[in-house]
């Protein structure tokens, strides 16, 4: 008799970027470690929530190294390379850069997972950097409770073309490229709720790469950049504000959901992420009256390889929009706006009036 196949989110206690650490205690340890503003070159480091690190080099260009790893979610190990890889090698185009190579990161749990398992893993991962381009050039990988993959990955681009978190501008539109819902979708999986349909939608998003923003950093009408993962929109939104100095405000009835992602929360498949990420944030967000929870959910919802979240002048909003639909983001839409006032965030609710034309 064949021995029952292993199930990957069956050994792990989360799974994606929902497995990252409370942000609240993600912000109190990082409190306590050493600024690096000692160092002249390194423009970007560690004292702002921004994607990666950035040192300049002496012609003008800029190294970007970043690194991201996690636990599954989902079963299938190929698909799991995948899209471990996608979510790392974002983080190089959130800064406005373009990758240039990986190393791999590997965690297993020797004697619970077959090597052909492990294999796919990589190969997944392998496929993925392929497509955008770049080698894995080596690696490391350790005996683990729990299996992890992910990605070291180092990236360049010119020193005008780094976009940060913390530059937006009042009076800024906020562009968000892809669709939200990837947390309540993994939650759905891990309790075998998610047809093949929605299988099939959650794997296209979380292995689209965000590309675009390697060619969005070349447009001076873009202010800001950041990719939405662990923390949800409310919580990369927030950081956004906090680095600016100003007031971010999410239009609830604007953000692009998975076809799905309504459903499932109204019955129930919210991740511990989206609460602790709620507990953490929540002090500092501001909901309208009456705002549902399912609603809310969404909001604090962790995005395994979401999108990006951009700040760009107003007049050239639904321009930037159109074109990153045009090259392959086809539910990117403008979600908000950036005011003058105190760091924080606001959330406006859904309305019955039609969308503007910037919307």
């Amino acid at each position: 008799m064949n021995a029952e196949p292993v199930r990957l989110t069956s050994l792990a206690h989360g799974g994606g970027c929902g497995c990252k650490l409370d942000p609240a205690i993600l912000r109190s340890l990082l409190a306590r470690q050493p600024a690096s503003g000692a160092f002249d070159r390194l423009l970007v480091g560690n004292e702002t929530a921004d994607d990666a690190a950035v040192w300049a080099l002496d012609d003008g260009t800029c190294l970007i190294a970043t690194t991201d790893f996690f636990t599954p979610m989902v079963d299938d190990p190929y698909d799991f390379g995948r899209i471990a890889a996608t979510n790392a090698i974002s983080d190089v185009y959130a800064m406005g850069g373009r990758p240039l190579l990986a190393l791999a990161i590997l965690g297993v749990p020797v004697g619970k997972l077959p090597p052909e398992i492990v294999a796919r893993i990589l190969d997944g991962g392998a496929s993925l950097c392929a497509e955008a381009g770049i080698p894995i050039a080596g690696g490391h990988s350790i005996d683990t409770p729990e299996p992890i993959y992910g990605l070291a990955v180092i990236g360049t681009c010119r020193r005008e073309q780094v976009r940060r978190n913390s530059d937006a501008r009042a009076g800024d539109r906020l562009i968000l490229t892809k669709p939200v819902g990837v947390g309540v979708y993994s939650a759905a999986i891990k309790r075998s709720g998610l047809g093949e349909d929605g299988y099939a939608e959650f794997v296209a998003t979380t292995t689209l790469l965000n590309r675009v923003g390697a060619d969005l950093a070349a447009d001076a009408d873009i202010h800001a950049m950041t990719d939405v993962t662990g923390f949800g929109i409310i919580g990369h939104g927030l950081e956004l504000a906090r680095g600016a100095g100003l007031r971010v405000v999410i239009e609830a009835g604007v953000v692009p959901l998975l076809t799905q992602a309504e459903t499932l929360a109204r019955d129930g498949f919210v991740t511990g992420a989206s609460h602790r990420n709620w507990s953490a944030f929540g002090g500092d967000v501001s909901l309208p009256e009456g705002f549902p929870d399912w609603r809310r959910h969404l909001l604090t919802d962790p995005q395994t390889s979401g999108g990006l979240l951009i700040a760009c002048a107003e007049r050239s909003a639904a321009a930037i929009r159109d074109r990153i639909r045009t090259v392959g983001y086809p539910a990117a839409a403008i979600v908000g706006r950036v005011e003058a006032g105190p760091a924080g965030l606001r959330v406006e609710a859904p309305t019955d009036r039609a969308p503007s034309a910037t919307a």
